[in-house]
């Protein structure tokens, strides 16, 4: 009884193991991908001084979705 619980016990973890090793270059991938969106909106809210959008875009973690929102449609256009 104690030994079948261990052995089920034991092969969850080493499938859980590697379902999360396969994961993780997704995981990077979409951390990457989040940080180099973010990073461009949050330059462009503080040059266009937009502190309610770039509050937001700092606290929210949307996977670059709300940059990207941002940068596409509520950024100040430059003047020329």
């Amino acid at each position: 009884m104690v030994g079948e619980i261990i052995s089920q016990n034991l092969a969850s973890n080493l499938i859980a193991g590697n379902l999360l090793s396969g994961f993780m270059p997704v995981l990077m991938l979409i951390a990457v991908w989040e940080l180099i969106w973010k990073g461009i909106a949050l330059w462009k809210t503080a040059r266009n001084k937009q502190k309610t959008w770039f509050i937001f875009i700092l606290v929210l973690n949307t996977v670059g979705i709300l940059p990207i929102i941002y940068l596409l449609w509520f950024q100040k256009k430059a003047k020329k």
